[in-house]
């Protein structure tokens, strides 16, 4: 509907004054119609005319080119434009697919998830999971052929702190690694690493011996180092599929690990070790001070790829299995100015790899204890964050269902526009009034349980409507437009702060107009339904289960 308007507008101008322009069309407050657009506003000067009488002419025309789609069109203001659409034009954008062809026929990869084994999988990493998740669900509604994928770090530093104090709990025992309860692994990990952690910033016998296990995450010479790693590794990976499906997250198609994108990753850096990278002390720096970016080591001095070569690896290995026309990596703001300076070394390797990665920066998941951090390992595990949520449900009368988790977790992250820091706030979250997930999913049971005491009522939703109605039919025809905006800047906020909208528009509408036994019962019982259809497929995009009860 407003993209037929807007190249309406476009066409009356074309016609008027012979001048390409395209119409941008607003949803101004319903008093004064349903669209409104400034581009006489914006034009006045190039067409020789006031704003007002350019808005005139245009106004004019258009009554002419839009009788049958257009009931009103009026002034306001120095020349905007407003524009009131007929009961029946409203109508045809209802139901509808929602989908857009903002990518159609592009191949786009997407990181959903890249917590590393080792460690336990912490707050921020549900956070950039979900949001992950999320926007690749915008991706498919947006008509793109949609891969998504995850990213590992299964070698390195992290792996000889947690291995370090591994080795040493079970002292070279491995049945009492096998005899540790499945329920009691996540926060053993996270007990390791911590340990692990605090031993390499505090000990300089133990930081030697955590670099050394660090390099036989490489290699696995060692029976018991490899029995346990793979053993540890194994675990990770079980716990990480376990929470990404109670996150609500669909699983991903390739798993992908640094030790693979390694070789490739080094081998690019010393390809390029006479142009691009600088040598000093058998180390290759990229100096990205040259460049406007951050300048980073790419290959230790031992002749190991560090965490830069191993993306220009992956960024090779995405490139060869699928060829995306984009690659998206969702990651903390933290690690905005790492990804420039790799991005710029790439772009001078693998000048064809140009702009085809993007990294999608989050802001910071804070609680009332401030900050997280997993580099020293204190930090709040998921478990914790899910049990916080659980009790949450309870607390306030509720049993704390797999629906209800999902929707109180991913709304609270979600709602929030991506690059903003979310305060997570455990009472809001699970609250069943207010700006919710659960209040979301309660609105569209609530609905549904109208629509089913009407079983035998055949719903008739036509152009004949109240003003209650079609100011509920108004906010309803504005998703497919919200839609759009959200696949266009993958900006998944936008499709949470029209449904709490929307919720609340039909909140009002029921308070004060029966359905079930009115006289127009069939109309609205119509409005009910197709209201309850576009909140479940809202709340499905954002990843969150849609209860026909709760």
């Amino acid at each position: 509907m407003k993209q037929q308007l807007s190249q309406a507008v476009s066409d009356c101008i074309k016609q008027l004054y012979n001048i390409e322009a395209e119409a941008e069309l607003s949803r101004p407050e319903e008093k004064f119609g349903d669209y409104a657009t400034n581009i006489a506003l914006r034009m006045s000067k190039q067409l020789g005319r006031s704003p007002r009488e350019a808005a005139e002419e245009v106004a004019a025309r258009l009554r002419v080119d839009l009788a049958g789609s257009v009931s009103d069109i009026s002034i306001a203001g120095p020349g905007f434009i407003n524009l009131t659409v007929c009961p029946e034009f409203l109508l045809s954008s209802i139901g509808k697919p929602h989908k857009t062809s903002l990518y159609d026929s592009k191949k786009v990869v997407i990181e959903t998830n890249n917590p590393n084994p080792f460690k336990a999988m912490h707050i921020g990493h549900a956070f950039n999971a979900i949001l992950g998740d999320t926007i690749a669900n915008l991706l498919v509604v947006g008509g793109a052929d949609t891969h998504r994928v995850s990213y590992h770090g299964d070698v390195g530093s992290h792996v000889g702190k947690s291995m370090w104090a591994i080795l040493k709990h079970i002292d070279g025992d491995v049945a009492k690694l096998h005899a540790l309860p499945a329920a009691e692994r996540n926060a053993f990990m996270s007990k390791m690493y911590a340990e692990g952690a605090a031993a390499y910033n505090d000990d300089v016998a133990a930081k030697e011996a955590i670099n050394l296990l660090a390099e036989q995450s490489f290699t696995l010479e060692d029976s018991l180092y490899r029995e346990v790693y793979e053993t540890c590794k194994a675990w990770s990976f079980e716990l990480l599929e376990i929470t990404i499906a109670r996150l609500g997250c669909q699983p991903t198609e390739r798993k992908y690990l640094e030790s693979e994108a390694d070789a490739m990753g080094v081998k690019t850096v010393l390809a390029h070790a006479d142009n691009v990278f600088t040598e000093s002390d058998g180390a290759y720096i990229f100096e990205g001070e040259e460049h406007g970016v951050y300048t980073n080591v790419f290959v230790s001095s031992k002749g190991r790829g560090l965490y830069a070569a191993r993306d220009l690896g992956l960024m090779q290995l995405k490139q060869t299995e699928y060829h995306p026309g984009k690659s998206y990596i969702v990651t903390a703001v933290e690690q905005r100015d790492y990804f420039r300076g790799v991005f710029k070394a790439a772009e001078l390797c693998l000048p064809e790899l140009t702009g085809v990665t993007v990294n999608i920066s989050t802001g910071t998941v804070k609680l009332a204890t401030g900050k997280m951090s997993s580099r020293t390992g204190d930090v709040l595990d998921v478990a914790w964050l899910f049990e916080q949520v659980e009790n949450a449900v309870r607390a306030r009368g509720g049993e704390p269902a797999r629906d209800v988790v999902i929707g109180s977790l991913r709304y609270q992250f979600l709602k929030v526009r991506i690059g903003s820091d979310v305060v997570f706030d455990v009472n809001e979250a699970v609250a069943l009034a207010g700006n919710s997930g659960p209040y979301l999913q309660y609105a569209h049971a609530r609905a549904r349980s109208i629509m089913a005491k009407a079983p035998a009522s055949q719903p008739d939703l036509t152009a004949d409507l109240e003003a209650a109605e079609r100011s509920l039919l108004r906010k309803i025809s504005e998703y497919p437009e919200v839609v759009d905006t959200a696949v266009r800047e993958l900006m998944p906020h936008h499709i949470c702060t029209y449904l709490y909208e929307l919720a609340q528009t039909f909140n009002s509408f029921y308070e004060h107009n029966r359905v079930i036994g009115h006289e127009r019962e069939a109309q609205r019982l119509a409005l009910v339904t197709i209201y309850a259809d576009t909140l479940k497929h809202g709340l499905e995009l954002l990843g969150i289960p849609a209860p026909q009860s709760m």
